[in-house]
């Protein structure tokens, strides 16, 4: 969410379900709109989300971008954003959909490793793909050196895809994305780190 704002992105609010969340205090600092809607105080996953949905329309965004949102948002929910409504996932999916991507990696013996940024679906992890970065899985890797690239990298590619949305150059066309008018063609949907 940082990355967000710090690459001049125009953030209308940050909405958290965790009171404590850093990036409320981030946002605030910045002059952010902030809300919280804690998902412990709803009786069912689909009042949560009609609240989360709620304090996000007051805010009227083009987009929604989720960043640290570990939560399984339900079908209505993710119906009302379609098309609107972007995730970054720490692994080059399709592989290593969930949690504990890093330390996954790491046991499956994967030589590649990164991040994914998609649109929002139904199915965990599985949206069409806007851009993806990729970085070596190193000998003595743990899943905390690991994680540190790929976030670095994460910071790189949210802000992008975030930008190309903003300015109308992402088209969903088959389940798949493509970048209109962008000069570097498909490469630019595929970051390689040497880091």
């Amino acid at each position: 969410m940082q990355a967000l704002i710090d690459a001049g992105l125009p953030v209308s609010a940050v909405i958290s379900n965790v009171a404590g969340a850093k990036g409320l205090d981030v946002a605030a600092a910045r002059g952010i709109a902030t809300r919280v809607v804690e998902h412990r105080r709803f009786p069912t996953r689909d009042a949560f989300d009609a609240a989360l949905a709620s304090a996000i329309d007051e805010y009227r965004p083009r987009l929604v971008a989720l960043a640290g949102f570990m939560r399984v948002l339900t079908p209505g929910f993710v119906e009302r954003y379609t098309g609107r409504l972007l995730n970054i996932h720490p692994s080059l999916l399709p592989a290593l959909p969930g949690l504990n991507t890093h330390e996954r990696a790491l046991e499956a013996g994967l030589k590649q490793h990164g991040c994914t940024v998609h649109f929002v679906t139904a199915d965990l992890d599985h949206g069409p793909i806007v851009i993806q970065a990729a970085v070596p899985v190193r000998e003595g890797d743990t899943a905390q050196t690991l994680a540190a690239r790929v976030l670095r990298q994460e910071h790189v590619i949210y802000p992008r895809a975030v930008r190309w949305f903003l300015d109308g150059k992402l088209v969903i066309e088959g389940g798949k994305v493509r970048v209109k008018d962008e000069k570097a063609g498909k490469n630019a949907q595929l970051v390689v780190s040497a880091d």
